[in-house]
């Protein structure tokens, strides 16, 4: 496996890469803090379209933060309501076009199986920035690279996702990228309406992963390795009234984390509402910010190597 395995590639899914293909990010990114503060301009010259069609902050301004880091330019649309899709424009038309400003596009889109219609149309490399409710493979890049740098080691332990699990892409992302893991064991912790869809459960059984589904959080804190907490997405309701019946299902606190087994990493894909309360910020457990710094240096990693930067 070498940096050109992924030059001029689209990434739409997480499952489409290999456990090798994975390791070359990681590997990649852990590179790139030595580049930010070495001046490096590797992309010197390259264009970014950045294509955010649903509300976005650290999502955008990380992919646009790494681009700038590397030396390259951004263009972007933050609002669809100011681009051609408010006209009645088709994806595939928009998709076709902005392909001619830029070298790579990174779209975020509320349709699912956006990212992949937008990579069979377009001209140049096309990255997923989050696709409906499916899937978000850059993010769950980044959350493996948080628990890599926090547990030294993945294979053989043990995580719980909890919160929404069935409209939640990240941890959609993140479970199928933990099944390239030996020895992992997930903990599914969700309200009965939110648990995580069957299909999924399908393909992660076929690939030999363990799992368990549980309601109560306390059930498994004790016995985990590192907890991936989730908002419970207002957005996805169709009911505000459905939303309130689960919106405080779950709330992460300091008392609550003393069950845990010892100073295991919490994180979060962000942005939280009320279910990591603020009085764990300043624990040893709180990595969730950290973890932004680490979507920066994942995405350095993978516009690099799409984009046959030299380092």
């Amino acid at each position: 496996m070498t940096e050109t395995s992924f030059l001029g590639k689209s990434l739409v899914s997480i499952r489409d890469l290999t456990r090798e293909h994975i390791n070359l990010i990681l590997d990649e990114a852990e590179k790139m803090e030595k580049i930010i503060h070495s001046g490096k301009k590797p992309l010197v010259g390259k264009v970014m379209v950045s294509l955010f069609m649903e509300p976005s902050t650290r999502t955008r301004l990380s992919f646009e933060s790494a681009m700038h880091r590397l030396g390259g330019a951004v263009i972007s649309v933050s609002d669809p309501k100011s681009s051609s899709a408010a006209k009645g424009e088709s994806l595939s038309d928009t998709i076709r076009t902005v392909a001619n400003y830029g070298d790579v596009i990174v779209i975020r889109h509320p349709m699912e199986g956006s990212a992949r219609l937008a990579a069979e149309f377009s001209s140049v490399p096309v990255i997923s920035g989050g696709s409906g409710a499916e899937e978000h493979p850059t993010q769950a890049l980044l959350d493996l690279l948080t628990l890599k740098r926090e547990l030294k080691e993945i294979e053989g332990k043990r995580i719980a996702l909890v919160g929404d699990l069935k409209y939640g892409r990240t941890v959609h992302s993140l479970a199928y990228s933990l099944a390239k893991y030996k020895g992992v064991i997930i903990d599914f912790v969700s309200p009965q309406s939110l648990k995580i869809r069957d299909e999924i459960k399908t393909d992660l059984k076929e690939a030999g992963l363990e799992f368990h589904e549980e309601e109560s959080l306390i059930n498994v804190i004790s016995r985990v390795d590192a907890i991936y907490m989730t908002r419970i997405q207002k957005e996805r309701f169709a009911q505000e009234s459905e939303y309130a019946k689960v919106k405080d299902a779950y709330v992460l606190t300091k008392k609550i984390m003393k069950e845990a087994k010892g100073p295991i990493p919490v994180l979060h894909p962000l942005p939280r509402v009320n279910e990591i309360d603020y009085d764990l910020d300043e624990t040893v457990h709180a990595v969730y910010f950290s973890q932004t710094f680490n979507g920066v240096l994942t995405r350095m990693a993978l516009l690099n190597l799409i984009l046959g930067g030299k380092i």
